[in-house]
């Protein structure tokens, strides 16, 4: 029987995973089925497109622009050891609208908001602000969590078209003035290297990642427990779990775009 143990704890961890992600789905199913039924609460989306897309704009610049600059620099110093340095502009191009721009502005977003709402919504049913909204008849999901998870789905796009550009420039930046690159040649090398299918790829990582960020953050708000320990744990939770989808999700994504 004691050799039993171990295969019994195995066992109970693969039911307790296998139980996750049954409410976790059913919890997206919920969410999505949501959009198309009223009522809608186009305030609540308001203030969320705000909180979410707006004043995310200078933490994904800053991200963006020091994470261009330093790609320049690394390409530059690696290029010289094969006498390739002229690739700076196009591999800083397709190395931030392909992968870097929208997996930095993910995590970013990750760090930001999806902390931002699972602790909002926790300490909501901590304090019983949820039980409240229940007996209003507001449905807690559709006034919480689908407004966040629609705006950041839709504004996701945005905020990593502005981090490609931004990191570009950065890099432009870097290679104009320190490493002696012509403004029009880079430019023009980096115009000429572009590709719909990379843009449109960064674009659609973005709103998947927006999604992820905005559910997870809801789902473990939703699913905290009772006290300040509870919040502090779905905080925590949703960010590493939002991370973790995030990364996943671009190596999907890569493979459908990408695979040869």
């Amino acid at each position: 029987m004691i050799a039993l143990y171990p295969l019994a704890a195995l066992g109970r961890a693969v039911l307790a995973l296998l139980a996750a992600i049954g409410r976790f789905a059913i919890f997206t199913g919920q969410t999505v089925s949501h959009l198309v039924r009223p009522p809608f609460y186009p305030r609540e989306f308001g203030q969320a497109m705000m909180q979410i897309g707006y004043f995310s704009l200078p933490v994904v610049g800053l991200t963006a622009l020091f994470t261009g600059g330093a790609l320049a620099l690394q390409i530059y110093a690696g290029g010289a050891r094969f006498s390739a340095e002229a690739v700076v502009p196009q591999i800083v191009a397709i190395g931030m609208v392909r992968e870097l721009g929208p997996v930095l502005v993910g995590l970013m977003i990750a760090a930001r908001v999806t902390s931002s709402i699972a602790a909002e919504i926790a300490t909501m049913k901590v304090t019983e602000q949820i039980d409240a909204l229940v007996t209003l008849s507001t449905h807690p999901m559709k006034y919480l969590t689908l407004p966040r998870v629609l705006a950041a789905t839709l504004v996701m796009p945005l905020l990593v078209g502005v981090g490609d550009i931004i990191g570009i420039y950065g890099g432009f930046l870097v290679g104009t003035e320190r490493l002696g690159f012509n403004a029009a040649t880079y430019l023009k090398n980096t115009a000429d290297f572009l590709e719909l299918r990379d843009i449109v790829s960064s674009l659609a990582k973005g709103a998947v990642f927006g999604f992820i960020a905005a559910l997870m953050g809801c789902y473990y708000g939703m699913n905290s427990t009772r006290g300040a320990m509870g919040v502090g744990r779905a905080t925590k939770g949703s960010v590493v779990a939002a991370a973790v989808l995030i990364l996943a999700a671009n190596f999907i994504l890569t493979e459908a775009f990408f695979a040869l």
